[in-house]
């Protein structure tokens, strides 16, 4: 074999091919270094003497489907003016890996459109190799996420086990990165990232959130100069599951079947925004319910109007239409609407802050999905530090079905 073919296939140039072996699939290379070595590199003097030698077994770049093993003689050199007493250096693999550089950019090649188990299997490798190259990848590119010019941050938090398990995120919203991964949910989660940002002097302008009476407290504490804002989308879910209590209460209460069957099923009419049904027999049906139960009719229209909020060109006229959903909210003595009406005086100041700068969680919720798909489709991940940095990374991959 060519030695210059060492070097186009496989990146070998320091070393000279000595014989080949086939077993099976795989070819084994049997390769040495061209040169000795001849000067001492702690004392400089030309007094090394080989004191023994060691194989080594590298895996290297496969060839028409043929797994390529890289048998190397590493030689051990000694030196007889000082203590020196080491191996030759090797330049096509780190330290204790059995891979060549060459073959891991294969594997990180493979990932970004194959799954680990299909990499492993097209590759003839395990599974936990696999995982250990692109680990090292990630933890290389990705952590710790730079903090550089950001200003606008999201926080939220997503289950990883519904129930049981929470992780809270901090998301740039200009970007889109994950810069923050904390364990649990609420003020404790976010504690080690503001450390972070007083550490580096970083000054956050702008912070998104949901209404989390815990993240209000720790931005609050944390960035009192920052323009805290609550997500609008947030604030429609909250009216949302209040008219759908409404609903659910009615129905419960109504004792005549006819009505009740008026009633029953109507959940989706009601939550979905008025404006896109088009479908006359859905609005005949929406209408008929609504025209024969005034709690009902006056929560449904109530949570139509709660848009217009945002709707406006100033924030004065916005908070005039706030303060109007309030008062209509109050007047319909209807529990539910009443409690809906505090929680909007109670977060007023961060609900028009969105006038300021327009920002929101949205970013946030994209990655909360995209992060439900990867669990999804990875079956989980049992190891906390590869699952960490795949969010890390999360902003720069494309989430298909390939992302186990």
């Amino acid at each position: 074999m060519n030695n210059s073919f060492l070097y186009h296939a496989w990146g070998l140039y320091t070393l000279k091919y000595t014989s080949i072996e086939y077993k099976g699939n795989t070819i084994i290379l049997n390769v040495e270094s061209k040169t000795r070595e001849k000067r001492c590199p702690k004392c400089r003097k030309y007094h090394l003497v080989k004191n023994g030698y060691r194989t080594r077994d590298f895996l290297g770049l496969p060839i028409g489907g043929k797994k390529i093993i890289i048998r190397m003689k590493i030689q051990r050199y000694k030196c007889k003016d000082c203590d020196y007493d080491q191996q030759e250096q090797i330049r096509f693999a780190n330290g204790s890996q059995s891979y060549t550089f060459r073959f891991a950019k294969y594997v990180i090649d493979l990932l970004r459109s194959m799954t680990l188990k299909d990499v492993a299997g097209r590759l003839g490798v395990s599974w936990d190799l696999v995982k250990e190259i692109h680990m090292k990848y990630l933890s290389g590119k990705y952590e710790p996420p730079s903090l550089e010019g950001v200003e606008n941050i999201g926080i939220d938090e997503f289950a990883v086990k519904k129930g049981h398990i929470y992780k809270t995120i901090v998301v740039d919203l200009n970007t889109g990165r994950i810069l923050y991964v904390g364990e649990g949910k609420g003020a404790d989660a976010l504690e080690k990232f503001w450390r972070r940002i007083r550490r580096k002097g970083i000054i956050i302008k702008h912070v998104a959130t949901d209404l989390s009476a815990a993240f209000t407290l720790s931005v609050l504490k944390n960035c009192p100069h920052a323009v805290h804002v609550f997500d609008h989308f947030h604030v429609v879910k909250l009216m949302n599951d209040k008219l759908d209590e409404i609903r659910r209460l009615q129905y419960a209460m109504e004792k005549d079947i006819n009505k009740r069957g008026v009633l029953k099923g109507t959940r989706y009419l009601l939550l979905r925004n008025g404006k896109d049904i088009f479908d006359k027999q859905f609005k005949t049906r929406l209408d008929n319910a609504l025209a024969m139960n005034k709690p009902l009719s006056q929560a449904y229209y109530l949570k139509e109007q709660l848009h217009e909020i945002w709707t406006q060109l100033y924030k004065e006229d916005a908070e005039k239409v706030l303060l109007d959903w309030v008062e209509q909210a109050r007047e319909s003595k209807v529990p539910q609407l009443l409690k809906m009406a505090n929680v909007l005086m109670a977060h007023r100041t961060g609900i028009l802050a969105w006038y300021d700068c327009h920002l929101s969680t949205g970013k946030v919720e994209g990655i909360n999905n995209k992060i439900k798909v990867m669990k999804r489709n990875a079956y989980g991940f049992r190891d906390e530090k590869y699952f960490k940095l795949r969010l890390y990374a999360l902003h720069d991959c494309r989430i298909t079905q390939n992302v186990g």
